[in-house]
């Protein structure tokens, strides 16, 4: 009877290079950006630094490009948001470095604590806020690079009734 296992009779995977697939200078995947977010997030020195509020207009500063990709740092002041928005074609990984965050969308109102990530695509409507009473920061992460940001109606607005006596065309 043969005892081999599918490692001993397969070999080992290290021992032939030629399968392996090269590390990549840059990230090229979903989970490759979101890991990337949480490396510059883990370690403080990369962003803390830069860090600055301002409370009379949303602050932000381009940490970071690559080949096709952008990180941003953001902070918010208690009350400051970003208006109901999308991000045209790119897509985007949202990581809160510290404080919290809300984040509203027509699902749903979601509370974004000091280390949640949200991945989002192409077209995802969201608006982002300070609802509490500490500054927060974030980072986020675009592919490809930001190029705009289409502001959209507010959520009530979407989601308002008819008025009585008025019919949709």
């Amino acid at each position: 009877m043969n005892m081999d296992s599918d490692l001993q009779i397969a070999g080992d995977i290290l021992e032939v290079p030629h399968l392996l697939q090269p590390e990549r200078a840059h990230p090229e995947t979903v989970a490759e950006f979101a890991a990337l977010a949480r490396s510059i997030a883990d370690d403080r020195s990369q962003w803390a630094p830069y860090v600055e509020y301002d409370a009379t207009t949303r602050w932000y500063h381009r940490l970071r490009t690559g080949p096709g990709y952008e990180v941003w740092l953001l902070s918010w002041v208690p009350g400051q948001g970003s208006g109901l928005h999308d991000h045209g074609l790119s897509s985007g990984v949202l990581t809160v470095l510290e404080g919290e965050l809300t984040e509203r969308t027509d699902r749903g109102v979601r509370r974004l604590d000091s280390g949640a990530q949200r991945v989002f695509a192409p077209g995802y409507v969201h608006e982002v806020v300070n609802d509490s009473l500490e500054p927060a920061v974030s980072l986020h992460v675009y592919y490809p690079g930001l190029t705009e940001m289409p502001m959209h109606e507010s959520l009530q607005a979407q989601c308002a009734p008819a008025a009585p006596g008025l019919i949709d065309a």
